[in-house]
């Protein structure tokens, strides 16, 4: 038994309410679906997301290194040595990280498949539904508050805010959405990049100062800064969270050997997949540093093999998986769904995914 063919679906898909954070604004999911087929005709996908200001990520880039690289060297190639086949996706090119989350998951969501049972169970789990926060884009105080109590009331107890647009006025967000939203649900920040150092101590002390109770500040700093982000990390109470200044393993050694930061997000996008994503949380916790696992704008191909990852492995902190929460209708048939504040993985064999819609799809081995 082998792989037959590799193909490619180019995706676009609207959101139904624009994505806003220090970064970008976007207002659809843009990604490559990848379809691994074997000789029996049995498939499985991953997906490969754009974001160029985050990973860099392109859909072209991403399609050219599947089809011209990836596709070939594994067309041919026995699909149940898959610990072998990810490894050698890993080898084979630098960085196009995107390129090989879509390809190693595709190859884990065919062999879960292939033995007929849910990727979660493949990986070692037997949950399948697994809580998520909601993100709040990035706004006025009056609008956060508003989207906050709306969020809240369909059931969402934890709310990721993003922040470091502004960070004049970001005090002042949070205390609305405080004041939105009661004691009880739980308020992290995401800044993106978004402050300076002394900017990201000045606004999470005066939050500490205001007893607002804020459960941690993901990425306060540019992800290159990891001196700032551990002097941010040394001079505030709040629990720092790691994101984009981790993509791979020696981003994370570093991070710990530095103190920098007390969690980390592991996102498939950014380190290559399941098969690097699961060393990262093992990485992490071996050294004393909480997890969560995340997303980028992304499809439910995308979010249910995090979904799966966190099922079968946990995080410490609630993971942020509502990425395709967001979408106003979906590019797949098949696969997760939403449940208030959870995600639903479904009973069926690897993904559950049956079919994309697509506008282009290639043959790329």
């Amino acid at each position: 038994m082998t792989i037959a063919a590799v193909r490619t679906h180019r995706l676009t898909a609207p959101l139904h309410t624009p994505f806003v954070t220090a970064l970008r604004r976007t207002t659809t999911v843009d990604t490559l679906v990848v379809e691994v087929v074997d000789t029996d005709g049995r498939t499985g996908f991953g997906e490969a997301p754009q974001v160029w200001q985050v990973t860099g990520a392109s859909i072209d880039g991403s399609e050219a290194c599947v089809r011209q690289l990836l596709g070939p060297l594994l067309t041919g190639r026995d699909p149940d040595q898959l610990v072998a086949r990810c490894t050698e996706v890993q080898r084979a090119v630098v960085g196009n990280e995107a390129a090989k989350m879509a390809v190693d998951v595709a190859l884990h969501d065919l062999a879960a498949r292939r033995l007929g049972v849910p990727l979660v169970r493949m990986l070692g789990g037997t949950a399948l539904v697994v809580p998520t926060d909601v993100t709040l884009a990035a706004g006025e105080a009056a609008d956060l508050a508003e989207t906050a109590g709306k969020r809240h009331a369909e059931g969402f107890d934890v709310l990721k805010l993003k922040v470091g647009t502004d960070a004049a006025g970001d005090l002042d967000r949070v205390r609305a959405v405080r004041a939105a939203v009661g004691p009880d649900v739980r308020i992290r920040l995401d800044a993106n990049q978004g402050w300076t150092p002394r900017e990201a101590v000045r606004v999470i002390c005066g939050i500490e100062d205001a007893g607002l109770d804020v459960e941690l500040v993901e990425q306060p700093v540019v992800r290159w800064d990891l001196d700032g982000l551990a002097w941010v990390s040394d001079r505030v109470d709040v629990p720092i969270l790691a994101d984009e200044s981790v993509f791979g393993v020696r981003d994370l050694v570093e991070v710990i050997r530095r103190r920098a930061a007390d969690l980390v997000n592991v996102k498939l996008a950014k380190c290559g997949g399941l098969h690097p994503a699961r060393t990262l949380l093992e990485l992490a916790t071996a050294h004393g540093l909480g997890t969560v696992v995340g997303s980028m704008m992304e499809s439910e191909v995308g979010i249910g093999a995090a979904a799966s990852l966190v099922a079968a492995y946990g995080t410490t902190a609630v993971p942020d998986l509502d990425a395709a929460w967001w979408l106003a209708r979906s590019p797949v048939r098949g696969g997760l769904r939403y449940e208030g504040a959870s995600v639903v993985l479904p009973d069926a064999p690897g993904l559950g995914i049956t079919s994309v819609t697509e506008a282009k799809v290639q043959d790329a081995g």
